[in-house]
C-alpha cells in the first residue's frame, strides 16, 4: 500500500484554559485566538462568497468566453466535485503536516484558482483553463476547511469553542448570501471581478494567519493514499451522479451506474480503513452514539441548508419577480435569524450539551420552513409575508449548526480534528446534493402538473409544459432569468402569469420537505443520550504518548 510519511516528528502543544499554549508556543508568547478566528473567516469566506456569485454569473461568463452549455456546467461543477473528492484527505493531511500550514496552503491554492479563473483567455483553450481553475480553487477549499477548523479547536478552549465555532460558521455561511449582490454589481463591469475580489481576501486572511501565534500540531503519521483514492473515487462517483439526475432523469441508467461504482468505493474504503494501521478515518468513532446522531443531525440540516439558497433564489426572482439585488434580501432574513440564534445555540451546547440544543433547534426550523411554505403560494403579497418565517427559520439551523459540529469535533478519536471536519463537511455536500436532486424533482413534476392545465388553455400540450419545468429544474446557476433560458417568447408571454404562481405552488412542496428535515432534529435529539455532554479541553496528539510537547511558535 502506497503510504506518505512526514519528514520528521514535530511536538505538539496543548491549550490551556486561558487559550495559552502551555507547551507549543515560545517562552512568553501568548496564543492569538481573536486573530486566528479573523484569519479563518476571512480564508473560509472566499470559498463561500465563490459558490453563489460563480452560479449567478455563469451566462455571463458562458457568453464571453463563447462556452457550451456542458463547458460552463463542467466549470461549475469541477469545484464541487474536487472539494467532494478531496476533503476526507485534506483533512488527514490537516492532522498530520499541521492546521495552520495546511490553512494556509488551502487558501494559497484558493487564490491561485482564482487568478487562473479571472485570466481564463479566449478562444478553444477557455473551457479546459477555467475548468482547471476551479478543480484547484475546490482543492484549495478541501485543504483549507478541515484545518480551519482543527486549527480553532487548538487555539480556543473548551469552554469557548462552541461560541467560537458559532461566529464561525454564522459569519462564513452569511457570506453565502453576499455572492448574489457581488454579482449584481460587478458582472455588468467585468465578470472577472467576481473571481479577483477573493485576492484582497485571501492575502488578509494570509497575513492574519502569518502572524498569529498558534500551537504546534504537526504529528508524524502515514497517509493511506489506497484508502484517500477509494474515498475520493466514491465521493466523486455519488456526487456526480446527484448533480446529472436533473439532465439525465432518475430512470437513467447511467446515473444508476455511478450510484453503484460510488458505493462500491466507498464500502471498499470502510474494509481497507478497518485494516489499516494509520487509517484516513479512525472507525471506531462510530461506536460513540451520540457522534453517530451529532453526524446524522449535520446531514439532515444540510438538506433544508443547502436546498434553501437555490430555491429561495429561483422563487424571489421568478414567482415575485424581484431583480437579482431584492431576491438577495430574502436570504438576509434568514441569516439573520441564523446568526443570531448561534450564539445562544452554543451557550445551551455549553451548558446542557447537544440533546436539546437539537431538539429546541429542529422545532424552530420545522416552524420556519413550514410557515415559509404556507407563505409561498401567496405571490400577491410579496416577500414581506416571508420575513418573520425566514428568520424563524435560519434560527432553528443557527441554533444547532455549530453546536452539533463542535460536539463532532470534541470527540474525534486523538484529537484529530481535522479528519472529523472532513467527515462533517463531506456529509454537508452529500446531504445537500441529495436534496437538491430529490427536490428539483419533487418541485418540477408538482410544476409540470400545474402547468398542464393552463398550457391546454393556450393551446399548448404537456410536453410544452415539460419542456418549461426542465428549463426551471435543470440548472446550473441560482439566477432564475437565466432558467428561463429555453422556455420559448410565445408561452412564456402568454402564461406568464400562470408560469409565476404555478412555480410558487410547486416550490411549497420543497420548503415542507425542508421542514420535515428539522423535525428529524428533533427526533435525533431525543435519542441523544442525556449523559451525552463532552466539553473537556482535549491535548493535540495521540493519547499513546507518542507525541511529545516542545517549543516553537507555531507549526512550521
Amino acid at each position: 500500500m502506497a503510504q506518505l510519511v512526514p519528514a520528521a516528528p514535530v511536538p505538539v502543544g496543548v491549550p490551556t484554559s486561558g487559550g495559552d499554549v502551555a507547551s507549543g508556543s515560545a517562552p512568553g508568547v501568548r496564543a492569538r485566538p481573536r486573530l486566528v478566528l479573523v484569519g479563518l473567516i476571512l480564508a473560509v469566506s472566499m470559498t463561500t462568497i465563490d459558490q453563489t456569485i460563480v452560479s449567478l454569473t455563469a451566462p455571463t461568463i458562458a457568453r464571453s468566453l463563447g462556452l457550451s452549455a456542458s463547458g460552463i456546467e463542467w466549470a461549475i461543477n469541477a469545484y464541487l466535485l474536487a472539494a467532494a473528492a478531496l476533503f476526507q484527505l485534506g483533512g488527514r493531511l490537516s492532522d498530520v503536516f499541521g492546521y495552520r500550514r495546511m490553512v494556509i496552503v488551502g487558501s494559497a491554492l484558493f487564490l491561485a484558482g482564482s487568478i487562473v479563473c479571472g485570466l481564463v483567455p479566449g478562444g478553444s483553450a477557455a473551457a479546459g483553463v477555467l475548468i482547471a481553475g476551479r478543480a484547484v480553487q475546490g482543492a484549495g477549499m478541501a485543504a483549507m476547511f478541515p484545518s480551519a477548523v482543527g486549527l480553532l479547536f487548538v487555539t480556543v478552549p473548551a469552554s469557548g469553542r462552541a461560541s467560537s465555532m458559532a461566529k464561525f460558521f454564522s459569519i462564513t455561511g452569511a457570506m453565502t448570501a453576499l455572492g448574489p449582490i457581488l454579482g449584481s454589481w460587478l458582472a455588468p463591469i467585468n465578470w472577472r471581478l467576481i473571481f479577483f475580489v477573493n485576492v484582497p481576501l485571501g492575502l488578509a486572511a494570509l497575513a492574519a494567519l502569518m502572524v498569529a501565534h498558534v500551537p504546534r500540531t504537526r504529528r508524524p503519521a502515514r497517509i493511506d493514499l489506497a484508502g484517500a483514492t477509494l474515498s475520493g473515487a466514491g465521493m466523486f462517483l455519488l456526487v456526480f451522479a446527484l448533480q446529472k439526475i436533473g439532465a439525465w432523469g432518475w430512470g437513467d441508467l447511467r446515473v444508476w451506474t455511478l450510484v453503484a461504482l460510488g458505493l462500491a468505493a466507498l464500502v471498499a474504503f470502510v474494509a481497507t480503513q478497518r485494516r489499516a494501521r494509520e487509517p484516513l478515518l479512525d472507525l471506531r468513532v462510530f461506536a460513540d452514539r451520540a457522534f453517530c446522531l451529532a453526524t446524522a443531525a449535520i446531514a439532515f440540516s444540510s438538506m433544508a441548508f443547502m436546498a434553501v439558497f437555490y430555491f429561495l433564489s429561483v422563487y424571489g426572482q421568478l414567482s415575485l419577480d424581484l431583480p437579482v439585488l431584492h431576491s438577495s434580501e430574502l436570504l438576509f432574513w434568514f441569516f439573520l435569524g441564523f446568526v443570531l440564534a448561534a450564539r445562544l445555540g452554543a451557550r445551551r451546547f455549553d451548558r446542557a450539551g447537544l440533546r436539546s440544543v437539537l431538539i429546541i433547534g429542529g422545532l424552530l426550523g420545522a416552524a420556519g420552513f413550514g410557515a415559509v411554505a404556507a407563505r409561498a403560494g401567496t405571490i400577491g403579497a410579496g416577500a414581506d409575508g416571508l420575513t418573520v418565517p425566514l428568520i424563524v427559520a435560519g434560527a432553528g439551523l443557527g441554533y444547532m449548526f455549530s453546536a452539533a459540529s463542535t460536539d463532532m469535533a470534541n470527540r474525534s478519536i486523538d484529537s484529530s480534528f481535522g479528519e472529523v471536519s472532513a467527515l462533517t463537511q463531506t456529509m454537508k455536500n452529500l446531504g445537500g446534493a441529495l436534496s437538491l436532486a430529490v427536490l428539483t424533482s419533487l418541485v418540477s413534476s408538482r410544476l409540470v402538473t400545474n402547468l398542464t392545465g393552463a398550457f391546454a388553455s393556450f393551446g399548448g400540450t404537456s410536453a410544452q409544459a415539460h419542456q418549461v419545468a426542465d428549463a426551471l429544474g435543470n440548472v446550473t446557476s441560482g439566477s432564475g432569468s437565466s432558467q428561463l433560458a429555453g422556455v420559448p417568447d410565445r408561452i412564456a408571454q402568454l402564461i406568464v402569469t400562470d408560469l409565476r404562481q404555478g412555480y410558487a405552488d410547486a416550490v411549497s412542496w420543497a420548503f415542507i420537505a425542508m421542514a420535515a428535515c428539522m423535525g428529524v432534529l428533533v427526533v435525533l435529539g431525543l435519542c441523544y443520550p442525556r449523559d451525552g455532554h463532552r466539553g473537556r479541553d482535549v491535548p493535540v496528539g495521540r493519547d499513546d504518548g507518542s507525541v511529545r510537547s516542545g517549543r516553537g511558535n507555531d507549526d512550521d
